[in-house]
C-alpha cells in the first residue's frame, strides 16, 4: 500500500488510512499528529484520481488556522492580558448559539449556490454562526514570538454549515456513519460530486481574528498566515492530477506558510514548506497540531449510572494538574476543559521533529492568553 507514515501510531489509526487506499485512494500520508477520525484518520492525507472523499474532508469542512502578526509589543499587552481575554470571551461567541450582538455581513452569502439544496435550507443558520468559534479544540489565542511581537491565532471551522453539508452529501453518496467504515467516495463528474465540490468552498474564519487584533488589542495587522486543514484540493503530484483530501493536515508546499498550534498551554509555530524528497512523498502536507494521545472521554471521565444517578467517573486528567501546567507556562485561560488539557496531547516539538526536512520553523509563538468554550458549553459541531 502506498502510504507514507511520519511518527508512530497505533494499529487502528494505520488501519484507517489503509482502508482509504483500499477504497480507491491512490496515495496516502499519515502525519505525526495522526489519530483515529471518522472513516479517515485525523492527520491523514489521501489522493484520489477523478474522485473525492466526502467523509475524508469530514464534518467540519474548511476547519483551519489563521494567525495574525500585529504591530503590538509584549510589554504593552502582557500586563493587560487578563482584561484582554475577558474582552475576547465577551465579544466572541463560543459553543453553540450567539451571545454577542454583532451580526456579520459577508459577500460569501451573495453566492448563487445558496439558492440550491442543501444550502438554501441552512443559509440562515450559517449567517447566524459566522463569527462564532464553537467548542472542542477550537480557540482564540494571544501569543508572543521570539522578538516580543504579539500575534493572535484562531482555530475553528464551518461548524453547523459544514456538519449539515457533510451529512447531506454523505447520505446522497450512500456513506455509512461511524469511524471504522469505508470512506464515502464519489466521482468528480457525478452530480453529487460536482455539487459537493462547489459547496465545500462556502466557509471562512477571518472576522474573529481581525476583530481581536483591531477592536480589542487596538493593533494593526502586519501579516496573516491562513490555512485550511479539513479540505480537498485539486493538485498535481509527480505528473499526475489528484483530488488531495486532507483531514487535520496542513498544506506545506515550498515557500507556503502555515500556522500550527499546540495544546492550550504549549507553544505554536509559523512554519514554511520546503522542497525535498520527503516533502514530495508527503504530498507537501504536514501536521495541523500536536495530536491527541487520549480520547475526550478518557481525559474527562465518562458518565455512569450509580444508584439511579448519572455521575461522571474521574478521568485521566485532573483539573489541578491542568491549571498548574498553565500557571507554570504563564498562560491566562478563559474557558477550557480537561479534554483539551496539555496532558491529553502530544508535545508539538516532537511532532514537528518527525517531519524534519519537509518544513522549517519561522517563528515560535508562546501563548499568553487562551480562550475556549467552557466545560458547561454543549456544541454538537465541535471538531
Amino acid at each position: 500500500m502506498s502510504v507514507r507514515i511520519f511518527g508512530t501510531h497505533d494499529e487502528a489509526t494505520i488501519a484507517q488510512i489503509e482502508r482509504c487506499i483500499a477504497a480507491g485512494g491512490e496515495r496516502g500520508v499519515l502525519c505525526a499528529d495522526g489519530h483515529k477520525g471518522y472513516a479517515q484518520p485525523i492527520g491523514g492525507v489521501v489522493a484520489y484520481r477523478d474522485q473525492i472523499s466526502i467523509s475524508g474532508v469530514g464534518f467540519d469542512i474548511a476547519c483551519g488556522n489563521l494567525a495574525i502578526r500585529t504591530d503590538a509589543k509584549a510589554e504593552d499587552v502582557v500586563p493587560k492580558i487578563g482584561a484582554i481575554m475577558d474582552d475576547v470571551v465577551r465579544d466572541i461567541s463560543f459553543g453553540i448559539g450567539r451571545h454577542n450582538k454583532q451580526r456579520i455581513e459577508h459577500e460569501l452569502f451573495d453566492d448563487p449556490l445558496w439558492s440550491e439544496q442543501p444550502f438554501k435550507g441552512i443559509k440562515q443558520m450559517a449567517e447566524a454562526q459566522l463569527g462564532t468559534v464553537g467548542s472542542g479544540n477550537h480557540y482564540v489565542d494571544v501569543f508572543v514570538d521570539e522578538s516580543e511581537v504579539v500575534w493572535v491565532g484562531v482555530h475553528f471551522g464551518s461548524r453547523g454549515l459544514g456538519h449539515k453539508t457533510a451529512t447531506y452529501f454523505l447520505k446522497q453518496a450512500g456513506g455509512k456513519d461511524g469511524m471504522d467504515v469505508d470512506p464515502a467516495v464519489v466521482s468528480e463528474s457525478d452530480p453529487v460530486g460536482q455539487a459537493y465540490i462547489a459547496g465545500m468552498k462556502l466557509a471562512g474564519r477571518e472576522f474573529v481574528a481581525r476583530h481581536v487584533v483591531q477592536k480589542i488589542l487596538g493593533a494593526k495587522i502586519e501579516e496573516e498566515v491562513h490555512n485550511h486543514h479539513n479540505f480537498a484540493w485539486e493538485e498535481e503530484h509527480d505528473g499526475s492530477k489528484y483530488w488531495v483530501v486532507r483531514k487535520g493536515a496542513t498544506p506545506a508546499f515550498p515557500g507556503q506558510k502555515g500556522f500550527v498550534g499546540g495544546s492550550m498551554g504549549d507553544d505554536a509555530v509559523i512554519i514554511e514548506g520546503v522542497d525535498s524528497e520527503a516533502s514530495r512523498e508527503a504530498m507537501f502536507s504536514t501536521v495541523h497540531g500536536a495530536g491527541r494521545v487520549m480520547s475526550r472521554t478518557a481525559a474527562k471521565g465518562k458518565f455512569v449510572l450509580e444508584d439511579g444517578k448519572r455521575i461522571r467517573k474521574e478521568g485521566l486528567v485532573r483539573h489541578d494538574e491542568m491549571m498548574k501546567w498553565l500557571h507554570e507556562c504563564g498562560v491566562t485561560l478563559r474557558g477550557g476543559d480537561l479534554d483539551e488539557a496539555q496532558q491529553a496531547y502530544r508535545r508539538l516539538p516532537e511532532v514537528l521533529a518527525a517531519h524534519e526536512g519537509t518544513i522549517r520553523v519561522l517563528h515560535v509563538l508562546k501563548p499568553i492568553g487562551v480562550a475556549m468554550a467552557g466545560r458547561d458549553i454543549r456544541d454538537p459541531y465541535k471538531d
